[in-house]
């Protein structure tokens, strides 16, 4: 037989290090050689979409073609420490840096601009498709190209850092505020519960995601499924299967992982609502898509079979194997 239910999970997650330990990224700005801009950034790419990220926000505020930013990340010897890919903390912590590094790079152009045109002022100069113009006299400007050319072996560069509010919470109360900023999500499922076999198929997934600001949609979404499969995995499929220490499924033929045979279309609901203190407003979202889809699957299996599963994953023979005690237990009550 067959049955089917429906489960919801909320979660909030709050973003970096947190509990007061110090949540610092630096990042370096310098106007290469050929008129193209350099972000030197210690962040690192482990499939967040981070590169792309931190192009975008450098190429918003210094208002120029995403094309024109070269972005450096993997060599440390030329790039200043941006703290770990971890605690869904780069596009918060490290965007920070570097928005302010490209404020202050926009800054020292129009400072070196001023010098160059002869202007008594800076006021009234404006950054904008690599080069420096007077905004009543367009006329009056110079390219990015030309101030390196001019600037020879002195580089323009700035730099930026910037920390994140976090407090150690007391020790002996549990109160404090251990991070900032939080997100926030909630999800909802449909399953289909096979009570003879066990099995669990997804009918329909939805999930909603505060994002304080999408910097970039796509990404977002590729988060919100990423998120989705890791969850379908964790609760359905993967068991490593300890015995006294030795994992026993040691290769991926008995290690199982959803495949795209095991997903269903996720419908993603994204909620901007932007966060002051973050880059246009943005928040990382790299884990907290993961979190409520446990809790959504785990209450769908409830609704669908009247019995709770206390350990995962949730394989067939567990839930087997929780139907017939649930039923030996209707027995003894009755």
């Amino acid at each position: 037989m067959k049955k089917r239910g429906r489960g919801i999970g909320l979660s909030f997650y709050g973003t970096g290090y947190g509990n007061g330990f110090p949540d610092v990224s630096t990042c370096i700005v310098r106007l290469l050689d050929n008129g193209k801009v350099g972000l030197f950034v210690g962040g690192s790419e482990v499939g967040q979409g981070a590169k792309t990220i931190f192009k975008q926000l450098a190429a918003e505020t210094i208002d120029m073609s995403i094309n024109d930013i070269i972005l450096e990340m993997e060599d440390t010897s030329n790039t200043p420490d941006s703290g770990t890919a971890a605690a869904s903390r780069q596009t918060y912590n490290t965007g920070n840096a570097i928005k302010i590094a490209c404020e202050n790079f926009v800054h020292e152009m129009k400072e070196v601009s001023k010098r160059e045109l002869k202007l008594n002022t800076s006021l009234g100069l404006k950054v904008s498709c690599n080069k420096v113009y007077l905004e009543n006299y367009p006329q009056k400007s110079i390219t990015f190209k030309e101030l390196a050319i001019l600037n020879g072996e002195k580089s323009i560069e700035a730099k930026g850092r910037f920390t994140a509010q976090t407090v150690q919470m007391d020790d002996e109360t549990g109160q404090g505020a251990p991070y900032w900023p939080y997100t926030f999500n909630a999800s909802g499922v449909e399953v289909e519960v096979d009570t003879l076999t066990g099995k669990v198929d997804i009918l329909k997934a939805v999930m909603a995601q505060d994002v304080g600001r999408a910097i970039n949609p796509n990404m977002v979404e590729g988060q919100m499924d990423g998120g989705f499969a890791m969850a379908l995995g964790f609760v359905l499929f993967e068991d490593l299967r300890l015995n006294e220490g030795k994992i026993e499924n040691n290769k991926f033929s008995r290690y199982l992982i959803p495949t795209a045979m095991d997903l269903v279309h996720l419908n993603k609901i994204i909620v901007e609502e932007p966060e002051s203190t973050a880059p246009y407003g943005a928040k990382g979202i790299g884990e907290p898509v993961t979190i409520p889809f446990g809790p959504a699957l785990l209450n769908a299996i409830y609704d669908a079979i009247g019995v709770r599963i206390t350990e995962l994953p949730a394989t067939p023979e567990r839930i087997v194997a929780a139907i017939a005690c649930g039923k030996e237990k209707e027995k003894l009550d009755g």
